[in-house]
């Protein structure tokens, strides 16, 4: 029996006339995290919006939890554990830090909401901090960890990060990539979307590399590593 809590087979994901998506197949297993890396324009985004039900696909199956998902609106697969931190944070300016989380955990049991809390207060010591303050006022890296508590706070089986490192200053982007092992660790699987590689590639176990919306290297995250062409493209200084 497969251990895949994602399967993609086929996939392809058209905007008018420009196919982003072409013909894309990978799979997650519980427990894990993949990678997936490229370029700008490569189709990373384009998969996770289709995933998620919120970008309309051509052609192809998803299937989330035993479940064919393809062609489900974002609601349905947001129900069934699926959570989706979209590139650029896209918290909300004018909602407190404890505003966002009680709209993701709201309808949890409370024993859970209060687990819930205590972890990602743990994992991101500045949010009970600054429980009161309006999200749009918090530092880049801030949101972005407002951004990632929302998604766990919703107690997601799996949890699509897109562009985890996107404007941040390394400090802060090492602090991110601790806080998602660790919550990896706790069982929650993890599918990243990256364009700089090397703290992605360290925590991660395996990966997938786009190009043109195509995957043309997949491995583990040793075999991307020691691959001659991801090392030109993306772990070069």
């Amino acid at each position: 029996m497969s251990n895949a809590l994602l399967s993609v087979s086929d996939l392809s994901v058209s905007y008018g006339p420009i196919r982003a998506v072409r013909g894309v197949s990978l799979e997650v297993r519980r427990g894990e995290i993949v990678l997936l890396a490229g370029a700008n324009g490569a189709g990373k985004t384009t998969l996770l919006r289709a995933v998620s039900g919120v970008a309309p696909i051509a052609s192809g199956a998803i299937v989330f939890d035993g479940q064919p998902v393809a062609g489900w609106p974002a609601h349905r697969v947001a129900a069934l554990g699926a959570r989706h931190v979209p590139e650029g944070r896209r918290v909300w300016p004018q909602l407190t830090v404890h505003e966002h989380l009680d709209l993701a955990w709201h309808s949890l049991p409370p024993a859970r909401r209060r687990t819930l809390r205590d972890q990602i207060a743990a994992l991101f010591p500045r949010l009970p901090e600054r429980w009161r303050q309006r999200a749009g006022s918090l530092s880049g890296g801030e949101q972005q960890m407002l951004a990632i508590a929302r998604g766990l706070a919703a107690d997601p089986t799996l949890l699509m990060i897109d562009e985890l490192s996107l404007g941040l200053a390394p400090a802060v982007v090492r602090q991110l990539y601790d806080a998602l092992a660790r919550i990896n660790g706790t069982g929650v699987t993890l599918l990243l979307v990256e364009q700089v590689l090397p703290q992605a590639l360290a925590i991660a176990h395996r990966g997938y590399v786009l190009e043109t919306g195509r995957v043309v290297v997949a491995g583990t995250a040793e075999e991307l590593r020691a691959s001659e062409a991801v090392r030109k493209a993306y772990l070069t200084v």
